[in-house]
């Protein structure tokens, strides 16, 4: 497995940003475990400032920093890895970054068409049609 200090977090052009720009906390993961997880430091807390980490073009950096802030704070602690939970974190901050840049498809105004119109007002005659037929006179008997 590659040191994950050693990997580029790359989120499209204009942002390919080093994994060293990654500040990283560790400590002991929570919930039961017993020795091994009282002893062991695999859960990672990982934090990228994106307003001064390299690597990221102006453009990109203040859409990044308009859509998740000016840092990512990542927690991981699925694994008993810390190098595995490492990894983990370095592609939540890809993955995060990528969503990010994603712009949505602009929305095209529709209408009904001519045959959706045409059966919700034969709908509305027929429903009409069923409520005049039951308002009868009561003193017609």
């Amino acid at each position: 497995m590659s040191r994950p200090d050693d990997r580029v977090l790359s989120a499209g052009p204009g942002c390919r940003v080093p994994a060293s720009e990654v500040t990283w906390r560790f400590g002991p993961s929570g919930g039961p475990g017993g020795q091994h997880a009282n002893r062991v430091n695999s859960r990672v807390e990982a934090e990228l400032d994106l307003a001064s980490a390299r690597g990221i073009d102006d453009e990109v950096r203040t859409l990044l920093v308009e859509k998740l802030g000016s840092t990512i704070r990542v927690v991981v602690d699925a694994s008993r890895s810390q190098t595995r939970n490492r990894h983990r974190a370095l592609d939540m901050f890809e993955m995060r970054m990528q969503e990010a840049r994603e712009t949505p498809p602009e929305r095209r105004p529709t209408r009904p068409g001519r045959g959706a119109v045409e059966r919700r007002l034969q709908a509305k005659r027929q429903r009409g049609q069923r409520k005049s037929e039951r308002r009868g006179g009561w003193g017609d008997e």
